[in-house]
């Protein structure tokens, strides 16, 4: 592309596309780079001007399955041609989203009944959120309607999947959290664990806040939980040792269903088929989206458990259909780019390798991070990690937001050719690559994330007489 070309088309751009979590006034005004991507194979991406980028995130940790697939493009033209759309309402129904609801059944945690499909994770955590107020009202708890989610979550960016969210920049302006959402401590122990803490006593204690917090709401209004098994955008936190059997047991006691927003890691990001499987979740819903399609085409799913789907099905004898749907749900073009998707998983075997390949790429990031001046924190599980970076690792003193450190470095990546989120919870670098990456390829991003942190490390102490 010429680069006449490529400054029409960012002009364009400028003038024309409103971008998600963009500051809008510097992209206007050129002060934002416009980087148009023009094609992918593999783990890497190639940019307009021909630049070979390794994407460590896997876009939004989503292309489970690398870029270039031309199994999932052949599924997805041979579906149009055959049936491009019809809708799902009244019964309704096509070959592909049949068969791919019995298959994410099979993926599934034992337990799980029925799917529901819309294109988001944003829209299928507000199809959760409706479910609970059904599930509640057909059993006559006319108050049991609150959800409790955690601080750092991310559940979406709509009207309530966003207050569901737990991190303010989903917040701010927008006048949320709307009411009946509540938010409890996150399960970080490097940052909210006490002195001396250990995993296991730091977990029950975070069992502890949350029966606290039922208990002041009183428990005849707490109707629901929801929680990633791993967060993912508020940091890429993995649980402590015993965190989820302890959330569980309060669960449990108060008879508050546990909603497993899966979107992440879901479809073997962690190395099982759910998240849930690794941490002996036993979820009644469950939310998938991200890797269901590895973002070939939107899709998304609510799956439904058997104690849930009983009380849809006596709902129905009562008041007859649902009133909720919309009109993409269960899109066959949507479905065809699923089946393809779980048979490259399935066949290549990509969750073992996202166990395996991820353990080693645990292994690497503590052996050359762990001591790092500027890496406070060195954490992950299979294919998702995360360096957050502290001014001083003895004190745990964290950077002056002002020197924006967590973006200094995702921008060294970037100066190596690599692509690493920089994520918006503080001074932390982001990674989950697609699942078909090797070792050697971990290897590489390793060595270039290191050149990265040498040069950011360089330029603190330069600019602010840092010594780490």
């Amino acid at each position: 592309m010429s680069n006449q070309n490529i400054e029409q088309l960012q002009s364009t751009d400028r003038n024309t596309v409103f971008h998600p979590s963009t500051h809008a006034s510097d992209h206007a005004h050129g002060k934002v780079p416009v980087n148009i991507i023009q094609s992918g194979k593999g783990i890497y991406i190639r940019n307009q001007a021909g630049t070979e980028l390794l994407d460590g995130f896997a876009g939004l940790y989503c292309v489970n399955v690398g870029y270039g697939r031309t199994e999932i493009a052949d599924a997805i033209y041979e579906q149009a041609k055959k049936l491009a759309y019809y809708h799902t309402y009244v019964g309704h129904s096509n070959e592909a989203i049949i068969e791919l609801s019995q298959r994410i059944i099979e993926w599934a945690p034992d337990g799980m009944r029925k799917v529901y499909y819309g294109l988001s994770g944003s829209d299928a955590n507000e199809t959760q959120i409706k479910l609970v107020r059904y599930y509640q009202n057909i059993l006559g708890n006319k108050d049991k309607k609150k959800i409790i989610s955690r601080d750092r979550g991310y559940h979406g960016s709509s009207i309530a999947a966003g207050s569901l969210t737990g991190l303010n920049l989903f917040h701010q302006a927008f006048d949320l959290p709307i009411d009946g959402i509540l938010h409890t401590l996150a399960p970080h122990h490097y940052w909210n664990a006490e002195a001396g803490m250990s995993e296991k006593e730091f977990s029950q204690y975070c069992a502890d806040e949350l029966e606290n917090m039922i208990l002041a709401e009183g428990p005849e209004t707490v109707g629901a939980f929801i929680g990633e098994p791993v967060m993912g955008t508020g940091g890429l936190i993995p649980p402590p040792e015993g965190y989820w059997d302890a959330v569980q047991k309060v669960l449990n006691k108060y008879d508050v269903l546990l909603i497993a927003d899966e979107v992440v890691c879901g479809f073997g990001r962690i190395g099982t088929p759910f998240g849930s499987h690794l941490y002996g979740m036993c979820p009644d819903l469950i939310t998938v989206a991200k890797g269901l399609t590895s973002a070939y085409l939107p899709l998304s799913g609510v799956i439904v458990g058997d104690k849930v789907w009983r009380v849809i099905e006596r709902g129905s004898e009562e008041l007859g259909p649902m009133g909720h749907g919309w009109t993409y749900s269960g899109h066959p073009l949507g479905a065809a780019a699923g089946l393809a998707n779980l048979n490259i998983l399935e066949k290549e075997n990509l969750t073992e390798n996202a166990r395996d390949t991820g353990a080693y790429f645990q292994q690497k990031f503590h052996e050359y991070f762990d001591d790092h001046p500027l890496v406070g924190e060195v954490r992950g599980v299979g294919l998702m990690g995360a360096l957050e970076f502290v001014a001083d690792k003895t004190k745990k003193q964290r950077f002056d937001v002002s020197w924006k450190v967590g973006p200094k470095v995702s921008a060294a990546c970037l100066e190596q050719k690599l692509i690493a989120r920089a994520m918006p919870n503080g001074d932390i670098l982001g990674f989950a690559p697609p699942l078909t990456i090797t070792k050697t390829e971990v290897d590489d991003i390793v060595q270039r994330t290191k050149i990265a942190l040498d040069a950011v490390a360089d330029q603190l102490s330069k600019e602010y007489s840092w010594k780490g």
